[in-house]
């Protein structure tokens, strides 16, 4: 058994945090839907095709006689929504499926260790280049929920060298909260999102990369100011669950980087090589990723000496850790179908549009920025979020005058930003790990959150000056 399987077993047995259920939630959602079929009236635009994409004609909207939504519809709207969201549903499955088997690999954890022994006597570099190695994994592979396990080991070992357990968080939850928001090549969030939108998978990525590096560089300089405070005087730190005198010999001695983790590691950096050229040159969207993804997922477990039941045990682990986020999405799918039944979609869209017509595209794209927050609290799942609003999104932001890549910049900051500090998210989880409270968290990280809304604004507001595409 790894070290992340033992971490995993003892917080297992820790007293869980009360989370807020999303499904709930979201069926009282279903349920406000099927009530305004009866007051709202139903609209219709007329469509045309341009570019590949369906484009609303604006002039031509109208009333219609929507249907009203019954008891049996509204249960039949999440069969309904399951079915339209089968593509996304399980391709959300297959991706966190390979994902399971390469965790199992152990050569993540391998890595980490080898990074942070590395480290040891570099107390400098330590924060830099552990916060690199998680937004990277934010930034590909959407790293999120796993960050548990390593805040265990990361936090302790930021004590062990003169820091506190607030700053081996924020490496961990930070470096991977920057990562993810950037979602340079993230499938669960930019891929699902531009999919919808009818934009060509992961295109836009050199924009997204700018904004990588600025938000990286921004939390390391704000990580590393606060540490360096902490090293200068611990008693300033905060310690959370763990003692001040750290055993370092346990994480200095375990998980050492092997022949297989090193070919695990490469094949798993080759597939996103070949991820891109299919994407860029032939046009993959998330059939060819899933596929590719359960491909080299394959061999991951090969090169790791997994059994062939080993890798159908694993992949079924990692598919069962996103099951909750895909079913998200075919409740969120259920809304979509109500409103496009009872013709309130469009109507909605009309009225949207009126009201953001004579507002500058580009503060229309901030506004989208803090809607897309504000849905987060509601929605805490990328994918479900990405599933429920971009239907709307991407026709409103043709008819408003913003480009679709904006709105899906816009959707992916609302997203990312908010996952590292809303009490809705996993933040509640990843704080009981660490042994820091809620209330201290928000206190040292909203000047941060603040700066990030900042960039987030300035970023959206030049993507729509250069009309960030291809539209």
């Amino acid at each position: 058994m790894n070290s992340s399987q033992e971490l995993q077993q003892q917080s297992a047995h820790k007293k869980k945090p009360k989370h807020f259920n999303v499904y709930v939630m979201i069926f009282a959602f279903i349920l406000i839907a099927a009530l305004l079929t009866y007051i709202v009236p139903g609209g219709a635009y007329d469509r045309v095709e341009q570019d590949g994409r369906s484009v609303i004609l604006p002039e031509t909207f109208h009333y219609i006689d929507g249907e009203h939504i019954g008891l049996l519809g509204i249960f039949s709207s999440i069969h309904t929504g399951m079915v339209n969201g089968a593509n996304i549903i399980f391709f959300v499955l297959i991706v966190g499926g390979a994902f399971g088997i390469f965790t199992a690999t152990g050569a993540l954890d391998a890595f980490i260790h080898m990074l942070s022994r590395k480290m040891a006597n570099k107390e400098k570099l330590l924060i830099p280049v552990l916060m690199l190695f998680f937004a990277a994994a934010g930034a590909l592979m959407g790293m999120s929920d796993e960050t548990i396990v390593y805040v265990a080991i990361v936090a302790p070992m930021a004590i062990a060298l003169g820091f506190d357990a607030l700053t081996g968080f924020a490496i961990v939850v930070l470096g991977a909260g920057v990562g993810f928001t950037a979602a340079v090549m993230n499938p669960f969030t930019v891929g699902i999102a531009q999919g919808i939108s009818e934009l060509p998978t992961f295109s836009g990525m050199g924009f997204r990369i700018v904004v990588f590096i600025v938000l990286y560089l921004a939390a390391v300089f704000y990580v590393m100011r606060y540490a360096s405070k902490v090293k200068k005087n611990p008693e300033l730190g905060e310690y959370g669950g763990f003692s001040r005198k750290v055993d370092t010999t346990a994480w200095k001695q375990t998980e050492k980087m092997t022949t297989r983790h090193k070919l695990v590691l490469t094949a798993f950096l080759v597939n996103y090589v070949v991820l891109i050229i299919g994407v860029l040159k032939y046009g993959w969207y998330i059939t060819e990723i899933a596929g590719l993804f359960l491909l080299f997922g394959l061999l991951m477990g090969i090169l790791g000496g997994i059994s062939f039941s080993g890798i159908a045990d694993n992949f079924i682990l990692g598919a069962k850790h996103l099951l909750g986020g895909a079913l998200i999405i075919g409740f969120a799918q259920a809304i979509l179908v109500i409103f496009n039944t009872s013709g309130m979609m469009d109507t909605l869209l009309y009225h949207a549009a009126g009201a953001l017509g004579d507002i500058p595209a580009s503060l229309s794209a901030v506004g989208m920025l803090f809607l897309q927050t504000a849905i987060n609290f509601f929605v805490p799942s990328g994918s479900g979020q990405a599933a429920l609003t971009m239907p709307l999104m991407a026709p409103l932001a043709d008819m408003i005058g913003v480009t679709r890549q904006t709105a899906v910049l816009a959707y992916q900051f609302g997203d990312g930003l908010s996952n590292t500090i809303l009490p809705t998210g996993n933040i509640i989880a990843q704080l009981a790990i660490a042994g820091i409270g809620y209330g201290k968290w928000v206190k040292w990280f909203l000047p941060f959150f603040l700066i990030e809304i900042g960039i987030a604004i300035i970023a959206l507001i030049v993507a729509q000056v250069i009309q960030y595409g291809p539209f």
